[in-house]
């Protein structure tokens, strides 16, 4: 007879009757509280001094306001979120594009307290626990649909700090080639390094110079044009090209294979690494990645991807493998984190999501439908979960009260683009219903009317 299986004390404490029993009465208890957030509700009159002077500390305590005057109550229904002065709203930018899950999702919250029970809250470079592996198991089964090869990933906390490991490993592949090739209006982040890739000059006012970018037109006309140009002007100097394959800050524009693949192979002739920032795309377009959506698996180099996956991650070849001592962080990310993104990856993969068929183009076209009819606007534009629509002809300042105004009245939604300025949802599709979608609509639409 085979000796069974010791069990660890990390197991038997999880499979206590009393632990089970005490997870279930909290669920149990979750649903029927979250089931009293059922519509959207103005603030209560005596919370809002005291909510208004914390807003006023907090920006206060990060030296500038915050956006909206948004505190959350930590409690919330699918789409719908409480906020901390007792009003309710429809929650369509989804912390620009976090809480993909919406909100007190059940099975985020029930992973978020098995790993309030672990043993740290951060997993970390030096020490982390199964769940890490886990993690990676997940995601790496899921990039096999982009095509082989996608062998290896590299976690880490923040979206940008998987760009700049992205970046770090083309470098390292390509010196001493120095500059990054990215296109016009690109978001890449915040750091130093990206906020020079980031083709917004606010973002790096102030900044010394840390990286020379050049820009490519996010244009079918135009675009292999102008790279060819980059390419003779600085021969052998190019270590990457950052493609955003859906341009999420800069407005939802959309790209095409037709286009991309060409840009792609140029790159791969002249030796100039192709990366991919799935970071606001990642689980939004009809498929999983929007690598996969558009074809392109066999010509990209590194991917990485954030945002909704709660973790972030690159994703790279074997043939791209970094030597020992270039990727290195102090957290890989939290464990309620970790725990979360596998439930995240796994509900992805099972929960209908995807496909000609699926629930993200369905809304979509739900959603375009609607925004077609409203002479007011023009667009639609985006993809899948990704929806924007220009209002009050793009004008900055009149859409950006029009958001406010839209906050006011009980749906979050946010801006995109600049001239011309759009506003943009991204659904939380993981928390999202018909139901929820349709009277949050009625919500914009009147709004919009009234405003426009």
């Amino acid at each position: 007879m085979k000796n069974k299986k010791p069990t660890l004390i990390a197991e038997s404490f999880h499979e206590d009757p009393a632990v089970i029993e005490a997870k279930r009465i909290l669920l149990e208890r979750l649903s029927e509280h979250q089931a009293r957030v059922d519509g959207v509700r103005p603030p209560r009159g005596e919370l809002v001094e005291q909510y208004d002077e914390t807003i006023r500390e907090f920006s206060k305590a990060r030296a500038g306001n915050l956006y909206f005057p948004y505190l959350g109550s930590g409690m919330g229904n699918g789409s719908l979120v409480e906020l901390a002065d007792g009003s309710v709203k429809y929650d369509f930018i989804s912390g620009i594009g976090v809480h993909h899950f919406g909100h007190s999702h059940p099975k985020l919250i029930e992973a978020g307290i098995d790993a309030a029970l672990s043993d740290t809250v951060m997993q970390g470079n030096l020490q982390q626990n199964l769940g890490s592996v886990e993690f990676s198991r997940l995601l790496l089964d899921a990039a096999s649909d982009i095509g082989e090869g996608f062998d290896h990933c590299f976690l880490t906390s923040t979206g940008v700090m998987a760009g700049e490991n992205a970046l770090k490993i083309a470098f390292q592949k390509k010196a001493p080639a120095s500059r990054v090739l990215a296109f016009e209006h690109c978001f890449a982040g915040r750091t130093i390094a990206f906020s020079q890739i980031t083709d917004k000059a606010a973002y790096r006012e102030g900044v010394p110079l840390t990286l020379p970018v050049d820009y490519v037109p996010f244009d079918a006309e135009t675009a292999l044009e102008r790279l060819n140009e980059h390419i003779a002007r600085y021969p052998g100097q190019h270590a990457a090209m950052i493609f955003e394959l859906v341009q999420g800050e800069g407005g939802f524009h959309v790209g095409a294979e037709e286009w991309f693949r060409p840009l792609m192979e140029r790159c791969r002739e002249a030796n100039i690494a192709v990366l991919v920032d799935e970071v606001q795309t990642f689980s939004r377009t009809p498929s999983l990645f929007a690598t996969r959506h558009f074809n392109l698996g066999d010509l990209v180099d590194i991917i990485w991807i954030g945002k909704s996956s709660q973790v972030c991650a690159t994703l790279f070849r074997e043939d791209w493998a970094p030597r020992p001592g270039l990727l290195s962080q102090t957290f890989t990310a939290s464990s309620g984190a970790i725990a979360a993104g596998c439930v995240i990856l796994r509900e992805l993969q099972t929960g209908g999501f995807f496909g000609e068929d699926g629930r993200i183009a369905r809304w979509h076209q739900w959603l375009v439908e609607r925004l077609e009819k409203l002479d007011s606007v023009s667009g639609p534009f985006g993809i899948g979960a990704m929806v924007a629509f220009t209002p009050c002809g793009g004008d900055p300042a009149r859409v950006t009260a029009l958001v406010k105004r839209l906050f006011e009245k009980g749906v979050m939604c946010f801006v995109a683009g600049s001239h011309p300025m759009r506003i943009r949802f991204l659904l939380p599709i993981g928390g999202l219903t018909d139901a929820q979608l349709e009277a949050a609509w009625e919500i914009v639409e009147e709004t919009i009317r009234e405003e426009t």
